[in-house]
């Protein structure tokens, strides 16, 4: 059995909800705010990305528009694409007033910025052939199975710690993975929950497996996930996302979005 202390086991695959319904955050006033501009990138497909007509789309712009609206500010909403190397600049300059592209809330990080709380987060997940996939209790099913993980990774790492009972194979590429899984060379794969289910989901993977077990997060491996950066100096405004945020998963929309752009969840 995996230690408290260890990756969490969630039962079923299932939209996942971070916020609990009965906490009440202050809903904030930004009345005096002049503007709320989120800066974000082009180049992370299905977070942030350009459409066929060239607008920018994706779950973190639906998710910025609804942060907007349920503050009120709807008017004063925008979003701005920049390269991600110009991200971090271009908010110390007041060019934007939020970042919303997957920057890590880490120690070193908390020193140039406030952040959110966690709006998303990605587990860990075994994937396996459909006609043997395994479920929980899983841990001890997989004893003495051949499982392939990216060599050098976290979930490598996390894979030896918490499941030494398994025979792991180390690969160099993803896709080297994914073509052993097929062919039957290994029982199983572990990784990145939210790769895999793009993988399960497309045409290269020719519906020939599944997730196996719950899924399991482990921030001490995997990061703290999604969250929203502001200035340093500006707390209140990355308090006012937590409720927004909040409001967005007690009312469903959260779920909606989750739903549109990973239609194969991966929790």
């Amino acid at each position: 059995m995996l230690a408290m202390t260890g990756p969490q086991w969630l039962a079923e695959p299932q939209v996942p909800v971070l916020w609990d319904a009965k906490e009440r955050l202050p809903k904030p006033d930004l009345s005096a705010l002049p503007r709320l501009r989120f800066l974000t990138t082009t180049d992370f497909p299905p977070f942030n990305f350009l459409d066929g007509a060239g607008r920018l789309s994706g779950f973190h712009v639906d998710l910025a528009r609804a942060i907007c609206a349920e503050l009120g500010i709807a008017e004063k909403c925008q979003i701005q694409a920049l390269p991600w190397a110009e991200l971090e600049g271009a908010l110390q300059k007041g060019e934007g007033e939020a970042i919303i592209a997957g920057i890590a809330a880490t120690p070193e990080s908390r020193s140039k910025y406030a952040f959110s709380r966690c709006y998303l987060q990605f587990p860990a997940r075994f994937i396996m052939p459909k006609t043997k996939a395994l479920t929980e209790p899983i841990f001890d099913r997989l004893r003495g199975k051949r499982v392939g993980v990216v060599a050098g990774s976290a979930h490598e790492r996390m894979l030896r710690d918490y499941f030494g009972t398994v025979q792991v194979v180390p690969f160099d590429r993803p896709e080297e993975l994914y073509d052993d899984l097929k062919a039957g060379k290994v029982d199983a794969a572990f990784g990145d929950g939210m790769r895999f289910a793009f993988w399960l989901g497309g045409s290269d993977a020719a519906a020939c497996c599944r997730f196996a077990g719950g899924p399991y997060l482990a921030p001490e491996y995997l990061g703290s996930g999604m969250v929203i950066a502001t200035r340093a100096n500006d707390p209140a405004l990355a308090a006012a996302f937590d409720y927004a945020l909040q409001e967005i998963s007690v009312k469903g929309t959260f779920a909606e979005f989750y739903l549109r752009y990973f239609p194969v969840s991966f929790f």
